[in-house]
């Protein structure tokens, strides 16, 4: 079980000072049977005025920070380790009910999923739900169901950095390329089409050397998707990568959309042009395994 470091670190400057509004932060992983914050600190500068912490409605540790002082930088500079225990799509017990596709659903699960099934984008021409319908087959293991999609996006569509805001998925579809939020949003929407409930994750991602050239999403904050199946509940999957199963990715926030999810926001007050950019940069690197496990840990 490995123990991974994450270091965020990003970077606000301004051509003069300036003041700031309220900043919210999401650094700090969800507490899981799989993964277990072991430690972790924050650095502000200028050092805010005060500093809370809460959970938001769907369990997300959130922070937020007010400022008094005025500066040409803001810098948030965060530190955690996080201890990951991972899961395998071979050790994925489904219920019966769940071993094919349609996946049924009891009518309370469907009232607490509601709002992972509801559709977030109209498609007037059919684009999204003809390319799902693509991957169905009658009767079609769920498991092979989930892998054909995550290899249709992986294998069909090509990885693009982000440039401009997030795409619609049928415009995924059209243009054949996107970035891991695009991916994860045509995922979703896809699941959703077809009866299964998910939601958006967002994280980090673990890349080793020997993979880096192979592996998209390092270096920045990663995105992926959580699917819930009966008798095994959310499960990860990440289409950039075609990843099914949680190896590499420490989850910091689920959503039902992508602005729900933010890992940082926030505003300042001054001109428009004052605002010179931001940078940021992500490191995730894996340390040896402790040799007992933490208190929670499940093997599957």
């Amino acid at each position: 079980m490995p123990i991974y470091a994450v270091h965020h670190l990003t970077t606000y400057r301004y051509r003069r000072p300036v003041s700031f509004g309220e900043h919210r932060m999401m650094f700090l992983p969800r507490e899981a049977h799989d993964q277990h914050l072991l430690s972790a600190s924050l650095t502000i500068s200028p050092e805010p005025a005060s500093l809370r912490s809460s959970d938001d409605a769907l369990g997300n540790r959130v922070q937020a920070a007010r400022f008094t002082a005025r500066s040409t930088t803001l810098v948030f500079d965060s530190h955690i380790r996080v201890a990951h225990f991972r899961s395998h799509p071979a050790g994925i017990n489904l219920e019966d009910r769940a071993m094919t596709m349609p996946v049924a659903f009891g009518a309370d699960e469907l009232y607490d999923l509601r709002p992972f099934l509801e559709r977030r984008y109209r498609d007037p021409e059919g684009v999204l739900d003809a390319w799902a319908h693509t991957f169905l087959a009658p009767e079609v293991p769920t498991m092979e169901f989930l892998m054909a999609m995550i290899h249709g996006i992986r294998r069909g569509l090509t990885y693009k950095r982000r440039e401009r805001g997030l795409q619609n998925p049928a415009e995924t579809i059209s243009l054949g390329s996107g970035t891991c939020r695009d991916f994860t949003e045509l995922m979703i929407e896809a699941l959703r089409a077809l009866g299964l409930p998910a939601r958006f994750v967002s994280g980090y991602l673990y890349v080793p050397d020997r993979d880096s050239h192979d592996v998209h999403g390092g270096g920045a904050t990663h995105a992926w998707v959580e699917v819930y199946l009966p008798g095994a509940g959310w499960v990860d999957i990440d289409p950039t990568n075609a990843i099914l199963g949680n190896e590499g990715l420490i989850r910091i926030a689920i959503a039902r959309d992508p602005s729900e999810a933010l890992p940082l926001s926030g505003s300042f007050e001054g001109a428009a042009d004052d605002d010179l950019g931001m940078e940021v940069t992500v490191k995730v690197l894996m340390e040896d395994s402790p040799k007992t496990e933490p208190r929670g840990t499940v093997a599957v």
